[in-house]
């Protein structure tokens, strides 16, 4: 293959009407409805509800994003989805990071994401019709639970949580935090990491199953914050297994395969919340020039006291540097697969969230004491981003795997 074929970034034009339609959709009928819908989801007395109005304002923009042609953008399987590209979807993903309710209007929303190409790549024909299909339908929401506070689960191999085969079941032990997703009403299904084998070869020990939120012994023990956040409705939860049982047939793909399901879901899912937080840092700089335009002190417009113009000169740069990034690690997808492009993936996941924290930050800078106020979306924004440095595995293993790349190309070249 050649050089060529990877550095050719360009979205395809059969694709550049469906990304114009995407962003007029977010124009017209999302970017309205934002501060109605999370206005009344501050009054509630239930923070984990939503009221008749809200749920009114979201299916009134779902319901057009479909009638659009609008839905499930991420599948590459054109028959759920629409069979788009990493790259094409990359230039998606980015107008979708600038709207928090962009995503779900278009059922393109995390952790819903991985759990339905999971679903759609291994899931057994039951379990699509009883899951799958109603996702794709974006009437019901997920969650996948992996991270554990009682081990480092950076390690996957260190996941706790058992699976033991009793009759006809599995039963299930454990404990979960920061299972994002959790918290909402609509959150049905939870796709589990747990320790079914524990006597077997390192990476064979893990085992992925379907396990209802609803199922008895599962108890949402509450909201893990960040920075105070507690990312109501939507919620990182703390949930205690204890002696959840759920039919040998919600185990996915089969025993001692949870590594290999990982490897479905999580090069693409990677890659999306990248190509939105690029959206996210976008959306950080458009706040950051209609402040400092806006405002004065000491006689001067605020870009133009001390280095404040160099500071949005670096953000406007690294956000290009960054999208370049992204675009060359969705074309590897395509062009080599997931596996193949997986360095590409690490060292997107290790540069991108770390940046973007800090043009956040210099953007609540900017802003004065209000960027850091209720007034201002950009700490809820930098909570956001200041997450996704641990979610999907901490900046430092993707650093660990890049850096260990560089060494064993190093020698073999060398030899």
């Amino acid at each position: 293959m050649s050089t060529e074929d990877l550095n050719d970034l360009r979205m395809s034009e059969a694709v550049r009407p469906l990304y114009l339609a995407v962003k007029k959709h977010i124009e017209e009928n999302v970017i309205p409805i934002q501060d109605e819908f999370y206005s009344i989801g501050e009054k509630l007395t239930d923070r984990w509800s939503y009221s008749e109005r809200q749920m009114e304002l979201l299916d009134g923009a779902k319901s057009k994003a479909k009638e659009l042609g609008l839905w499930n953008f991420f599948l590459p399987d054109a028959e759920t989805g629409e069979g788009l590209s990493n790259l094409d979807y990359a230039y998606i993903a980015v107008e979708l990071g600038k709207a928090p309710l962009a995503s779900e209007t278009l059922n393109c929303s995390a952790p819903d994401t991985g759990n339905m190409e999971v679903l759609e790549r291994v899931g057994t024909p039951e379990q699509k019709a009883q899951w799958l299909a109603p996702l794709l339908r974006g009437e019901i929401r997920s969650c996948f639970g992996m991270t554990e506070p009682n081990v480092a689960s950076s390690d996957a191999k260190n996941i706790s949580t058992s699976a033991v085969e009793e009759g006809d079941d599995w039963v299930i032990n454990g404990e979960k935090f920061y299972i994002s997703g959790a918290g909402d009403p609509r959150c049905k299904i939870m796709i589990c990491m747990v320790k079914s084998s524990p006597d077997a070869p390192t990476h064979k020990q893990q085992s992925q199953i379907l396990v209802p939120l609803d199922a008895p012994g599962v108890t949402i023990v509450g909201p893990m914050h960040v920075f105070g956040h507690d990312d109501a409705p939507h919620g990182h939860m703390h949930i205690k297994l204890e002696n959840v049982r759920v039919p040998k047939t919600n185990m996915l793909l089969g025993e001692g395969r949870g590594f290999e399901i990982s490897q479905v879901r999580l090069g693409p899912g990677r890659i999306h919340h990248c190509m939105r937080s690029i959206g996210q840092a976008e959306k950080a700089l458009q706040l950051a020039l209609e402040r400092s335009t806006s405002r004065e002190a000491f006689g001067k417009k605020l870009y133009q006291l001390g280095k404040n113009i160099e500071v949005i000169s670096k953000m406007r740069i690294d956000i290009e540097a960054m999208r370049m990034m992204v675009l060359k690690a969705a074309k590897a997808m395509d062009v080599l697969g997931n596996q193949e492009a997986r360095i590409w993936i690490h060292m997107i996941k290790a540069m991108i969230p770390e940046r973007v924290c800090e043009i956040i930050d210099q953007s609540m800078q900017l802003h004065g004491a209000t960027g850091i106020s209720q007034w201002s979306p950009l700490s809820a924004m930098y909570a956001g981003q200041r997450t996704l440095r641990f979610a999907d595995g901490p900046d430092e293993v993707h650093h660990m795997v890049v850096g260990r790349n560089e060494v064993r190309e190093y020698e073999r070249n060398k030899g």
